[in-house]
């Protein structure tokens, strides 16, 4: 079934799974924060901004300045800088965390102190809490001041902004963003290019909704959308096509069906996961010990065998 770009505002696809008791804490972010982000203009008065962490996106025009997602204490200063250059000093009227990781959602604090409202999907400030409670001496974590269950927009300006929780995913909580005029979707951790991906098991991820979910979201949106990624693999753009999302749904396939022929044939875990490359997919990078395909795959053992 086609769903039209509205109906794509008020449709969430699957209920949210049972977060489980456990929680994976986002990867730590560098030592040193970069000298400089890097701001690149899309369309429609949107762009996005890369330095460390999740890349965050941004809107401005005469009458809104709109954020989504805030990176890390040390960098988030470096882009609050850089819009108040761009918008001749106006205040932000809007930031918008896509889940809440902290690579995501860690500059909150800075951001809030420049900003009216922090908005996030209802799952987002729980999950941000039990994250930072699992790890010694975080500090309390700047949690959204305003949630939404399964749909949320505003006009900003010439602008519509809206955000869509869609069921597990990247996490038990990731929300979509679209800038409506501009025509650019913000996709959060639920899209990872050409890098293999995390999949927050403890914090209610689901491979299987995360596919209908980017099946939604290609179907809803017009062919000529552009999507920002999370993140992407060394030398990969963050701002793609929807054969991204087509690429990414193709990867979760082909991952499931690896580890579903494994488990009919009586392998171990071990044997299931210890593949070096997921066939058809070799140009997927690893990042660290936390994007690996390993981790995939196990996060699929679990999914197939809960």
């Amino acid at each position: 079934m086609t769903i039209s770009r509205r109906d794509f505002f008020v449709v969430s696809s699957a209920a949210v799974a049972a977060v489980a008791m456990r929680d994976v804490l986002a990867a730590q972010p560098p030592a040193a924060p970069p000298s400089t982000g890097t701001f690149t203009a899309i369309r429609g008065d949107a762009g996005y901004f890369v330095a460390q962490g999740g890349t965050i996106g941004w809107l401005i025009n005469k009458d809104a300045v709109v954020v989504v997602d805030t990176q890390y204490p040390r960098t988030a200063p470096i882009c609050v800088a850089g819009l108040k250059e761009r918008s001749g000093g106006r205040p932000i009227d809007l930031v918008l965390n896509t889940h809440h990781h902290g690579d995501h959602t860690g500059g909150n604090g800075v951001f809030q102190a420049a900003s009216k409202l922090i908005v996030a999907h209802a799952r987002v400030p729980a999950l941000m809490k039990r994250a930072a409670a699992a790890q010694p001496n975080a500090p309390a974590p700047v949690l959204p001041t305003a949630t939404f269950d399964k749909t949320w927009s505003e006009k900003m300006g010439n602008e519509t902004v809206g955000a869509t929780h869609h069921g597990p995913g990247h996490t038990g909580g990731d929300a979509v963003i679209y800038f409506e005029r501009a025509n650019v979707v913000h996709m959060g951790d639920l899209l990872f290019h050409e890098l293999h991906p995390r999949v927050d098991r403890p914090a209610g991820a689901s491979i299987q909704n995360w596919m209908t979910t980017l099946d939604t979201v290609t179907t809803a949106m017009p062919k000529d959308a552009v999507f920002i990624a999370g993140h992407a693999g060394p030398g990969q753009p963050v701002l793609v096509k929807s054969d991204a999302l087509r690429g990414l749904r193709n990867y979760f396939d082909a991952a499931l069906n690896h580890t579903r022929k494994g488990i009919a044939a009586k392998k171990s875990p071990q044997e299931i996961v210890s593949i070096p490359v997921l066939p058809g997919f070799e140009h997927y990078q690893a990042l660290g010990d936390v994007l690996t395909l390993s981790g995939v795959l196990t996060a699929a053992y679990e999914e197939l065998t809960a």
